[in-house]
């Protein structure tokens, strides 16, 4: 069932309301008692752990990377990794990363990033797509292999590089070039090169937008906001607290996940995200909508930019751990995708994936101590919030008796989001999951649970648990 058909938007509108957006502070720790709670590990099932994790200074796209090939950044975190974990290259079984927007001279960049990091030619590689959740899907994939016992140790990650997307010929040109190609005699040639028009010369551009529809996913955002009736002012506010908190973490050293990258050509040596900007509301007020055009809602400012970056994470079974004396940051608990109705449902991944993440573990909410939610636009998030917060959204679209609840805004990225440290598309997974894991040991919590959504109306849920005795 549409959300934006007459009469469910309608009730959808006059339900939801209801709920109200619970304020979201800036307050950056919130302190939990970890020891009270039990362990998630299941008798007979092996215990996967999150080794560490790095990732290269998000940037926006068109800066410092811009002269750069994906791969280049891929074996950037890769190389991090090793340099971090002090690892030997052949402990490692497989090497799985994402990529969305595929760089055609590396189809399989992951390949080619391990080769090009010094990991043996005899250590597979493949690369998996599924949209903002590329490395959440690597991550998990490894996750499967390790479970079955057909590997002891594999690395995960994503690369995504928009300074440089691949850019085709028309359709038209295409298929001129390609019988010029087969032409036999000069006179063929001709023939077909006199057909030449200005159609032939009009690019064909990739776009952020779902193929299914049409439909840009900032213009998505924009309906979604409407249909949950947030404001302009909430969606401001929510993208204020990100790049505070996101400043704040940084400032603190926080964001210890990032390893320093020095580009060729660049003078100094990339250290820190750069798309992190506080302002003030008023100059966010300013901005002028960026989708829905005049009236819209969601701007520049309350979106996540177009990001370079690329993140690789260790895991590996606990056994295999203390056999290499290496030391865990947290235990993978349980995962789950979902997905839904890509037309009016495309962002609502969260309030889908997290009931049933939760469920499959046994938890409530409220015994979550840590959050970290993929923010694509601030309006996405807050929107989930409310359908997550209301028994009607529950009972007449997940078939649920009552609502999971929405989180407590002080345990939602605390470090910030996506919307100010960056979203490269397929690198974000990692992020979400070594911020997840390093909170858990800064404010003394013991479950984290990750959730994002992803284009194609899809989303991913992940529990994450902290190991006894680890350390940032």
């Amino acid at each position: 069932m549409a959300l934006t058909t007459a009469h469910s938007s309608s009730l959808l509108l006059a339900t939801i309301n209801n709920v109200g957006t619970r304020a979201l502070g800036t307050s950056a720790t919130h302190l939990v008692g970890a020891k009270t709670k039990a362990s998630l590990s299941r008798p007979g099932l092996k215990n996967i752990v999150v080794v560490d994790g790095v990732r290269t200074p998000f940037l926006v796209s068109g800066t410092q990377y811009q002269k750069l090939m994906p791969h280049d950044i891929a074996r950037q975190a890769l190389r991090g990794l090793v340099s971090r974990v002090g690892l030997d290259k052949a402990s490692v079984d497989y090497i799985t990363m994402g990529t969305v927007i595929h760089e055609v001279k590396t189809s399989n960049v992951a390949r080619e990033a391990a080769l090009g990091a010094g990991f043996s030619d005899k250590i597979p590689a493949h690369t998996v797509a599924m949209a903002c959740i590329s490395s959440n899907q690597a991550i998990t994939t490894c996750a499967g292999l390790l479970y079955a016992g057909v590997y002891d140790a594999c690395i995960a990650g994503g690369v995504e590089f928009m300074s440089d997307v691949p850019i085709r010929h028309s359709r038209k040109m295409r298929e001129l070039l390609l019988k010029l190609n087969r032409a036999k005699t000069t006179g063929a040639r001709l023939s077909l090169l006199s057909q030449l028009s200005l159609k032939h010369f009009m690019p064909d551009v990739p776009a952020v937008a779902e193929f299914s529809t049409n439909e840009s996913m900032g213009h998505s955002a924009d309906r979604l906001a409407a249909a949950f009736q947030i404001s302009r002012e909430e969606q401001d506010e929510f993208a204020l607290r990100s790049h505070t908190l996101a400043h704040k973490a940084q400032e603190a050293g926080h964001l210890s996940d990032v390893v320093p990258f020095k580009v060729p050509g660049v003078d100094q040596v990339v250290e820190k995200d750069n798309g992190i900007r506080v302002s003030t509301p008023d100059q966010l007020a300013k901005l002028k909508p960026a989708f829905v055009k005049p009236h819209g809602t969601i701007t520049a400012a309350n979106s996540s930019f177009l990001t370079d970056g690329a993140s690789a994470c260790l895991i590996c079974t606990e056994e295999k751990a203390k056999e290499m004396g290496w030391k865990p940051k947290a235990y993978i608990r349980d995962f789950t995708y979902v997905s839904q109705d890509p037309k009016d449902q495309l962002l609502l991944g969260p309030t889908y994936a997290t009931p049933k993440v939760l469920g499959k573990a046994g938890l409530k909410n409220s015994d979550v101590d840590v959050w970290e939610i993929h923010e694509a636009f601030a309006g996405q998030v807050l929107a989930n919030f409310k359908a997550m917060d209301s028994d009607w959204f529950a009972k007449t679209y997940q078939g649920r008796s009552e609502k999971v609840g929405a989180p407590d805004p002080d345990k939602i990225n605390t470090w910030g989001g996506s919307l100010s440290i960056g979203h490269p598309f397929a690198a974000t997974g990692v992020r979400l999951l070594m911020h997840s894991a390093h909170r858990l040991i800064k404010e003394d919590g013991h479950y984290a649970c990750i959730t994002a959504c992803a284009a194609g109306g899809q989303g991913v849920g992940m529990l994450i648990e902290r190991y006894p005795g680890a350390t940032v």
